[in-house]
């Protein structure tokens, strides 16, 4: 085969078009939405039902605008031109769509204008006219579409003077989910996200007119794993969250970027809290990891954060009990007592749950103690054909690129090590180790068992020494999902009482037992892994951004994203 048939193909040229926007010139891509159009020029065209996700019916009207084409000449004639040298245009007399236009060659269009002004209007004045007027106790209050267009494009008064329509209110349609078809204004997205994202096609419209309804499908509930996305979408309060439901107005609160730690896909988030507590998380958009969506368990697992079990202070176990210490006895008190031990006798078990940054510190700790047993526990299970992973731990990639193993290579032997009493000293870092397989009257026969944990368990009950930590809410540091993507989490919270950052309590541990390390930040740690483990090259945590950074190649894709990419091909959504 010759050099010049095995390239790759050229892509082909992407044919330009010229449109006018409210009196200027643009070039855009031939098939691009006029919506899209205007948005990328900053010309905001109000909408409810288009989503750039999913198909666009055209059912709210609310993205009317006016456009214009180049009338056409009379034979023999040329066309007349205005000042850029482009064909005059000649303006409709009726507006069209924007969602589901494309534009074309010397279109024109304009959102701004009598005409495009009093159809918004006249298209607020129907939604509104059977609307309830219940924004206080609202939950979408604050970031409700409705009510923010009806201030910019609506009449400012109703001359509806009949009855209002009445529908079910407070309606149970799935175990996380509630519905009031009062607030809904028939822009279908939930019903198309059930039908084209989550195959699970259990809502649509009954009725007609104004008497039209969403319902779900009889002897059905709308309970699949992805089911809370269509809450992020109605662009009202139709659709409310069970969990979120009355729990916050959204202003009181402050929204942190970072990532989904509950399996290997890393779903991009928003972290809403409020003085120091989490009250919810959503998908935040990211076209290389999660799209826009997320799934339910991802985003309901927050809530062992604010749990009563937190650990909030070191103890150190004397004469069979536990008191409260101060962080420097603690870390002391573990550091003698894993001296005294050689490293055939000491494993460290930590966790894929941990940060780039905390497993580069246990890698200083292997090091410090000389520990023969090093290992992480492996979590598999659960995956399925949209965004969950298969892999359950956040940062298995990250294992395998600092500390070097595969995870549970030596879990059977350290077990095994345990119980025999070859074992006399072990570290567990972010691990039950009694929900992993080790039995507590082993753990109890150890000479020393550190933990440093989140919550109160089995393990830190028999430890000697325990570390209270941070939860991944509390911490800045970065991640490897399974596509080998560098992700980075946020502080969006501070840490209970005194629990601490894990990178700083390793750090202390190494300090105390082998003396300085020179490291002072997160940023510091970040720095030598950089200089020591070649994915992590020429990046800081700052350069990772709050998308990521491609920094590995895996065979793993997301099969969510491979059908969103088909569906964007053949032109049904824009993506």
């Amino acid at each position: 085969m010759s050099e010049a048939s095995s390239a790759p193909a050229a892509k082909p040229p992407v044919d330009m078009v010229n449109v006018q926007i409210n009196g200027t010139w643009h070039q855009f891509p031939k098939g691009t939405r006029m919506i899209e159009a205007c948005k990328q020029v900053k010309a905001e065209v109000p909408h409810y039902c288009y989503h750039p996700k999913l198909s666009s019916p055209g059912n709210c009207r609310m993205c009317l605008v006016e456009m214009g084409m180049p009338p056409r000449p009379a034979p023999g004639t040329e066309p007349e031109k205005d000042e850029h040298g482009f064909a005059k245009i000649g303006w409709m007399p009726r507006p069209v769509i924007a969602c589901a236009n494309t534009v074309s060659e010397g279109m024109g269009i304009r959102t701004e204008g009598k005409l495009t002004e009093e159809c918004r209007r006249g298209v607020m004045e129907f939604l509104l006219a059977n609307h309830p007027l219940d924004c206080p106790i609202c939950d979408q209050a604050g970031e409700c579409r409705l009510q923010e267009f009806s201030v910019e494009h609506g009449q400012g008064e109703s001359r509806f003077r009949e009855d209002k329509t009445k529908k079910p209110k407070n309606v149970d349609i799935g175990p996380r989910i509630r519905l009031d078809d009062e607030r809904c204004i028939m822009c279908s997205r939930c019903i198309r996200f059930c039908d084209e994202i989550a195959d699970d096609p259990v809502l649509g419209f009954t009725e007609r007119g104004t008497h039209t309804t969403v319902t779900i499908h009889p002897d059905k509930r709308l309970e699949n794993n992805y089911s809370l996305n269509t809450v992020d979408i109605c662009p009202v309060g139709a659709l409310t969250s069970n969990d979120f439901r009355f729990q916050q107005r959204v202003w009181f609160m402050k929204e942190t970027n970072s990532i989904c730690t509950k399996c290997g896909r890393g779903c991009n988030t928003e972290i809403s809290a409020r003085s120091d507590t989490l009250y919810r998380q959503t998908p935040r958009e990211n076209n290389d990891v999660n799209s826009t969506w997320m799934c339910d368990q991802g985003r309901l697992d927050f809530h062992f954060v604010n749990s009563e079990f937190r650990l909030t202070d070191p103890m150190v176990k004397t004469g069979g009990k536990h008191a409260i210490a101060s962080w420097k006895k603690a870390i002391r008190t573990a550091a003698d007592a894993l001296r005294g031990l050689n490293g055939e006798e000491i494993a460290i078990i930590a966790s894929a749950r941990m940060t780039n940054e905390e497993l580069y510190m246990v890698k200083q700790l292997a090091a410090a103690t000389k520990a023969k047993f090093l290992d992480v526990i492996p979590r598999n299970g659960g995956g399925d054909n949209y965004l969950r992973s298969d892999e359950l731990n956040p940062n298995t990639n990250g294992v395998k690129q600092i500390l070097g193993i595969e995870p549970g290579a030596q879990l059977d032997t350290i077990q095994r090590a345990v119980r025999s009493g070859l074992v006399k000293g072990v570290i567990a870092l972010g691990e039950n180790l009694v929900k992993c397989g080790f039995d507590t009257e082993s753990l109890g026969k150890l000479t020393v068992l550190v933990s440093a944990h989140i919550l109160a368990n089995p393990t830190a009950e028999a430890s000697h020494v325990v570390l209270p930590v941070n939860s991944y809410a509390e911490k800045r540091g970065s991640m490897i999902n399974v596509t080998g993507r560098l992700q980075r989490l946020n502080k969006a919270i501070s840490s209970p009482g005194q629990a601490r950052d894990t990178w700083e309590v390793l750090r202390d541990l190494v300090l105390e037992i082998s003396g300085s390390n020179g490291l002072h930040s997160v940023d510091d740690v970040f720095k030598r892994l950089a200089a020591e483990v070649k994915c992590f090259e020429g990046l800081t945590l700052s350069r990772i951004g709050d998308l990521g950074v491609q920094v590995l190649e895996t065979t793993e894709t997301v099969p969510l994203l491979e059908r969103e990419k088909e569906r964007k091909a053949k032109g049904v959504i824009v993506g």
